[in-house]
């Protein structure tokens, strides 16, 4: 399995960003997905996630409810984290992660649950 994060890069405060996380390797549909981030000298913290299948659930960070949301395409094996508002704060790199099969979702905040991780894309917000 592989996931491959793009799409980050530097922006203003307040301007928008688009993230995907195309993946491979296994039925896309079959599996939750999430966002998770790691600001400099911070632990990696959660996001935002997504339900498998149509992904009719969503769950987001209280830090970035509101501001981000959340899609994917099944047809396109891709994920996507639409950032408005970007703050400093926002600052970090963003990872793209994959649902262990069959996980709970009162779980999908919480990394022991993901199985496959992409590498990375760096967003830097400029105040």
């Amino acid at each position: 399995v592989q996931l491959q994060a793009c799409g980050g890069g530097l922006v203003q405060a307040g301007g928008p960003l688009r993230l995907s996380c195309a993946a491979s390797g296994r039925t896309f549909s079959n599996y939750g997905m999430g966002w998770f981030r790691q600001a400099p000298g911070k632990e990696r913290e959660f996001v935002g996630a997504i339900s498998w299948g149509s992904g009719g659930r969503t769950d987001y960070a209280n830090s970035v409810k509101g501001r981000f949301t959340i899609s994917r395409d099944n047809a396109k094996n891709t994920m996507y984290l639409q950032m408005n508002g970007l703050k400093p704060e926002d600052t970090a790199a963003y990872y793209c992660a994959s649902r262990k099969l069959g996980s709970p979702w009162y779980e999908s905040r919480y990394e022991s649950s993901y199985d496959f991780w992409g590498q990375g894309t760096q967003v830097t917000v400029s105040s």
